[in-house]
């Protein structure tokens, strides 16, 4: 007790006492949220994280990165009320809205904020909290605090701006059958229906209805309420369950168990044309009100104008996939010494076509193109200027071109179209049988080297202007070149791969060689899929096509040297040099079997290209490996105009060489080679080897 007679009692509190208001928040699972308006930051606890299905660890203070793992419709319906909410001066707003989290499951958040304003009424801040209410979402909604009259006001407004960012069919579904759309009215279950080639066909049969394989697609004609409407052009109401039963009594069986009370069934009318129909099923309902009628009445405009939207939008979309699917390669060819695996994966969310596409290219000489790219755009005429740049970009290379003139001369070609459109591109072209790789890169990503132990890493290539771009620079397609040993495997892959928004593209690519390593390294189809499933976490705004290239087992090893010879323009005496280079190799590789035979081929290819051709020509001999040992002999030279073998008779002074060297060796061709020609033959050589 103190001087004044007061009775004085400590109190110690519980550890942990009281609890702070982050752990109250969290206990009773409410997320927190910071938005700062200025900076276009928003901060997130874990808690709030965890509700929209974000890892902390991705999350870079950015809005944007929330997106994808909310419906676009949702997003467009939250944007409105938030941004209805700034522009009117309030206070705060509270809405609900759902969330896709990793699983494929839905949640649905209800959020509530409050706004911060300068003392100048400028809104800078955003202050709120995050609950999950999926578990209220069965109860009924009329128990917000508007009433009945603004409640279906607001519906109204925020389905049609829901409808109007809605571009597929499958978009005006998910706004009609979330619980935060015309489930607000209180219908229990939603049916769409389209009218095609005089069949409804129902597209949606909402919340509590069974699927019923029987009313999927029925006549026009058929005593069914949707078909009726569709007639009659007239909304239908429906009071009671023995209305329904008395009136449409095939139907009754499935509606039955429905325990429904009252239905709406409206015409939905587009430019004055009958596109389909939606029914609503309501329990505990007897009655609608001349509001509610003119209501859902009004509201089926909005619905049957997202609707033919949505219908023109997948049918290009359709157009457009059918479109780059014919302009890919439909197989990939099987090549000595290489594996390869492709894999492409369309847009999820963006809902667009794109410009990504890969090849492989057979070139002569048993070498192969690889090729992968990415023209500016999401839409069909990207998808047409790829089919175009990957056929010509075949056809140069084939010629017999080098990777940078195929790269010039590919942008030339687009910059000559009549598009404003610019594409990325990666060139890769490799020898099997050496590991040789050249390589050119035009804006395109670095590739990745995955290598026999199963590490991984960026390649650096050269850089150039994307194709189609010279107005910007010179045409400077500059090659780098490495060995790519046994086991080793090249990855090529378009942006879509690794770009996420308001990350860094660097990190990026060194996470994803990074996460490379823990792939199913030993099987490359496989591998392809997973690299391409695995951004199905992400957002998937952007298409993806990989490419992957691994050098083989089976790979032709190079057997000794190459030995070349160059012979001036119309310098015949050089001939017997050639031969003497030809008798000499072969004997030294032990290939000596038809040596005089292999000596004349050569002799006859080599006079041949000098007679007929005003440049010098360029005889190369070697020898090749694989399951058949063979000498080939190869004479170059710079006309483009390929030989022709003949049967010589008295009108023709030619053709005699090319019937001889086809008596003499086992194979013989001609291949393009850019600016000129190679005349090749080949010489079985069993028991041949390199000295």
């Amino acid at each position: 007790m103190d001087a004044q007679g007061v009775v004085s009692t400590t109190v110690t509190p519980p550890a942990g006492w009281p609890a702070s208001p982050e752990s109250t928040l969290a206990l009773n699972r409410l997320g927190t949220f910071d938005w700062d308006l200025d900076q276009a930051l928003m901060y997130m606890d874990a808690t709030a994280l965890a509700l929209m299905g974000t890892r902390p660890d991705e999350y870079d203070l950015r809005p944007a990165s929330l997106t994808a793992s909310v419906p676009r419709a949702e997003a467009a319906r939250l944007d409105l009320v938030v941004s209805q909410a700034l522009k009117d001066g309030r206070e705060g707003y509270a809405t609900r809205f759902r969330v896709r989290h990793r699983d494929g499951g839905e949640r649905i958040v209800h959020t509530q904020a409050r706004i911060l304003r300068t003392p100048q009424g400028r809104p800078h801040r955003i202050i709120g909290v995050l609950r999950d209410v999926t578990d209220e979402s069965e109860l009924p909604l009329d128990r917000l605090t508007l009433d009945a009259e603004q409640r279906e006001s607001s519906v109204v407004e925020e389905t049609t701006a829901a409808l109007a960012h809605a571009r597929s069919v499958r978009d005006v579904l998910d706004v009609l059958e979330s619980p935060l759309g015309l489930g607000r009215l209180g219908a229990v279950s939603i049916m769409l229906g389209l009218v095609e080639a005089g069949h409804v066909q129902l597209l949606a049969e909402g919340r509590t209805s069974a699927y019923v394989p029987e009313l999927e697609y029925t006549r026009v004609e058929a005593d069914f309420p949707m078909s009726e409407v569709v007639r009659t052009m007239k909304p239908l109401f429906i009071l009671s369950r023995q209305d329904f039963a008395r009136r449409y009594p095939r139907l009754w069986p499935y509606i039955e168990p429905l325990e429904a009370s009252a239905a709406a069934y409206l015409p939905l009318v587009a430019q004055g044309k009958v596109i389909g129909a939606m029914g609503l099923l309501y329990r505990d309902k007897h009655h609608f009100t001349h509001q509610e009628r003119t209501l859902l009445t009004a509201m089926t405009s909005s619905i049957a104008q997202g609707l033919q939207r949505a219908q023109l939008f997948d049918q290009g979309l359709e157009l457009a996939e059918n479109l780059q699917r014919f302009m890919l390669p439909h197989t990939i060819p099987h090549l000595q010494g290489v594996r390869t695996a492709v894999s492409y994966r369309p847009a999820r969310e963006v809902r667009d076509i794109g410009g990504d596409w890969y090849d492989v290219i057979p070139l002569p000489g048993g070498r192969v193109a690889c090729v992968i790219g990415d023209v500016q755009g999401h839409d069909t005429h990207a998808a047409a200027v790829m089919g175009q740049l990957r056929i010509v970009l075949r056809a140069y290379a084939t010629e017999g071109h080098t990777a940078s003139t195929v790269m010039a001369r590919a942008s030339t070609f687009l910059a000559d179209l009549d598009t404003d459109r610019f594409a990325t591109c990666l060139y890769a072209e490799m020898d099997p049988s050496t590991g040789w790789l050249r390589m050119v890169r035009a804006g395109h990503l670095d590739p990745l080297l995955i290598r026999a132990d199963g590490s991984c890493r960026v390649l650096p290539v050269m850089g150039s202007l994307p194709l189609g771009l010279l107005h910007l620079g010179p045409l400077d397609y500059r090659e780098t070149a490495l060995e790519l040993e046994i086991g080793e495997t090249l990855l090529m892959f378009t942006d879509g791969l690794v770009e996420r928004p308001g990350s860094d593209l660097e990190e990026s690519v060194e996470e994803l060689a990074r996460a490379v390593t823990q792939g199913p390294l030993h099987d490359l189809d496989r591998l392809a899929d997973w690299l391409t499933e695995a951004p199905a976490e992400a957002s998937g705004a952007d298409d993806i096509a990989l490419l992957l290239v691994r050098r083989d087992q089976t790979a032709a090893p190079q057997l000794g040297r190459r030995l070349h010879q160059y012979i001036a323009p119309g310098d015949l005496r050089a001939l017997g040099g050639v031969r003497q280079m030809v008798r000499a190799a072969t004997r030294a590789w032990r290939a000596d079997r038809h040596i005089d035979d292999i000596a004349l081929a050569a002799h006859e290819l080599a006079a041949n290209a000098l007679v007929h051709t005003d440049g010098g020509v360029t005889v190369t001999v070697r020898l090749l490996g694989g399951p058949e040992r063979r000498l080939r002999i190869e004479v170059t030279d710079r006309s483009t105009d390929h030989p022709e073998m003949r049967d010589a008779d008295d009108w023709h002074r030619t053709g005699r060489g090319l019937m001889l060297v086809d008596r003499l060796a086992d194979l013989w061709g001609v291949e393009s080679r850019g600016a000129g020609k190679c005349v090749w033959c080949e010489f079985l050589s069993p028991g041949a080897h390199a000295s």
